[in-house]
Parts: structure tokens; sequence; C-alpha cells
């Protein structure tokens, strides 16, 4: 039974990709330093998957302890590195801590696998990487543009430095490049838990169905979609999650084509916020309070994937539904209400 390495196992999609892994057959350690996440989510994995993984609450950004926990855990076959700090607003009210956090931690973690020889490590990016893009859907081609946030950037940058590392030491890293993750896992366990006031809109739809927000903003109404309103490509938690076996696996086999290889991880479909709106209203029966406000600095009119090289290359696919989505979104927040 392999062992592997989740950092930033507690968080959202870290958490269902150690539900992933373990069910296929993985031993997962998860390191986190609960920053964002919480303790409960180790108790949901548990529940879930009848078996709980080992936990070791760690700051990455102490290069000490990474030392010693590597050290102590030598024979960890690969790494899925997820912990980073994720808020674009915050990233430009304090850059420096999204540096520190985002990419120190990434070097002390490849630093450990270069002492450790281990060679297979799947990194978390984002499709912020494209910014405003040149065409639709974005392939993986599609140019890297200048960073709209110290977050974007962090991104850039880590997959920069992977690249750099690929090419000199004898490791193989897959970056897969999300779209924007939603829902919760089938059976409410686990599932998004924003800090404050959520900055993705799922979470906010669900909070203003349950109560929580007295009312959701649409950030515009005038952009050139179908409906005027922004075009996200909205993909399962779980989907994704199942994404980071089968690239990981992909690497334990040998499979890879280059040392270094990038995956858009998305439906390859679009859809407009009230495209969202409206379909969690008709899955939850559920009457929205939304109100259309100004534009909101930063957002670009429409993104989403090609998924083709995802698909035929990687093996993987999206299989569940917006619909599916959005109902174990409303599952997960209604479940929360009774805690």
């Amino acid at each position: 039974m392999k062992k592997i390495l989740v950092t930033g196992g507690l968080g959202y999609i870290g958490s269902h990709t150690v539900v992933a892994l373990q069910k296929s057959g993985f031993k997962v350690i998860v390191v986190d330093n609960l920053s964002n996440s919480s303790l409960d989510v180790l108790e949901g994995i548990t529940n879930i998957t009848g078996k709980a993984p080992v936990f070791d609450r760690l700051d990455l950004r102490i290069k000490q302890d990474v030392v010693a926990f590597f050290k102590e855990h030598t024979d960890i076959s690969g790494v899925i590195h997820f912990a980073a700090s994720k808020a674009v607003g915050e990233s430009v009210e304090n850059p420096l801590l999204y540096y520190e956090n985002n990419l120190n931690t990434l070097v002390y973690l490849l630093q450990e696998c270069k002492a450790h020889h281990i060679k297979n490590f799947i990194f978390s990016s984002s499709c912020t990487v494209y910014g405003e893009p040149d065409s639709l859907p974005i392939t993986e081609n599609a140019p890297v543009k200048s960073a709209t946030s110290p977050y974007g950037n962090t991104k850039q940058i880590s997959e920069e430095i992977i690249r750099d590392v690929c090419s000199v030491l004898e490791l193989n890293s897959i970056a897969l490049r999300y779209f924007n993750p939603i829902g919760a896992h089938e059976t409410a366990r686990i599932g998004e838990l924003p800090v404050g006031v959520p900055q993705n809109l799922v979470p906010f739809i669900t909070q203003t169905a349950a109560g929580v927000r007295e009312q959701l903003q649409v950030f515009g109404d005038d952009y050139p979609t179908t409906d005027g309103s922004c075009v996200r490509d909205y993909i399962h938690v779980s989907d994704l999650a199942d994404a980071h076996v089968v690239a990981l696996q992909r690497l334990l086999k040998n499979n890879n084509q280059k040392k270094f290889e990038i995956f858009n991880v998305g439906t390859g479909k679009g859809s407009s916020v009230l495209e969202v709106i409206n379909a969690f209203e008709k899955v939850t029966g559920e009457n929205l309070n939304y109100k259309i406000v100004d534009r909101r600095p930063g957002d670009v009119t429409a993104v989403f994937a090609d998924t083709t090289k995802a698909n035929e290359v990687l093996g993987w696919k999206a299989k569940r539904t917006m619909e599916e989505a959005l109902e174990s979104a409303w599952k997960w927040e209604q479940q929360l209400r009774k805690s």
C-alpha cells in the first residue's frame, strides 16, 4: 500500500481527494495547519471511508518542522500539494503573506522530495494563470498572462519552480489547473467551509437560501454573454478529487510523457451566474433573494476549459452534473445548520 502525503488535506478540495485516495487503496498522511480548515473534517473523512488518515498538524512555513516531518515519514511515494492561501482580494491586501505561504512552503517541500528521493508530485494550480483568455475554450497551450493578483502570481511562479526542479532532479510532476470547484461529497459529511463571507458563488447561494446571508449579489448583467452575467466552468469537487488520483497513478506507473505535465480540470462547459442560480432554485425548490449590482473589479467575462487533453491523455473526464453538484452543496449546507 503506497503512502501519499496530502498537504492541506483537511481543506475543501484536499479532503475530497483524501477520500478518493483512501477508496483507491492508498495510505494517506495529511498535514494541515488548520488555518482555513477544521479537525471536524478528519471525522468526516473517517466516517465516509471507514478509516482515519494519519494526521499531523504542521505549518509548512516552519522549515525545521518540515525537515523533521520527512525524517519521521521516510516511505512516502508521492506528494499532492494543496496547502496554500487562495483568496484573491486578501492577496492584494497582503501580498507578503501569500508569497511566504504559497512559495516558501513549496520550496521546502521540494527540498525534502530531493533529500528523500520522492519522485512524484501533484500540484494544485488554477485557471487564473490564463487571465482574460484570448479565445474559448481554453487549452493548455493558451498563453499565461500577467497575473492580476498576488494569488494568481504565486500559481504561475509555483509552476515555474516545479518545471525548473523537474529539469534537474528525479522528480516527475503534474500541475492540475482547476476551474471552479463546487458541491460536496454525496454523504454530506464533508464540503466547502468558507471562513467569514464566502468568496465563491455556490456557498454564497446556499448560505442565502439557508438565511445566513440576507441577499446574494450578482456582479454585473451587462457582460457580452447570453444573459449578461459572467460565465465560468463549474466542476463537481468529487470529479476534481478523482482527477488527482488518476494523475497520481499516471506518475506512479511512469505513464507521463514529460517530466512536468499540465492538465486543465473542468467540465468543458461554461455556465453563467444566473444559470447557476436558476439551476439551484429548480433543484432545491428554494427561491433565492438576489440582486444585480455593479461589476466587480478584476472579473473576467468568461472562462471555461478545453478538456480534450485531460480526457484523452490523462484518461479522466468529469462525470457529475451541475444539478448533482448544487444538490450536494445544499445538502451539505443543511447539514451544517443542524450541527
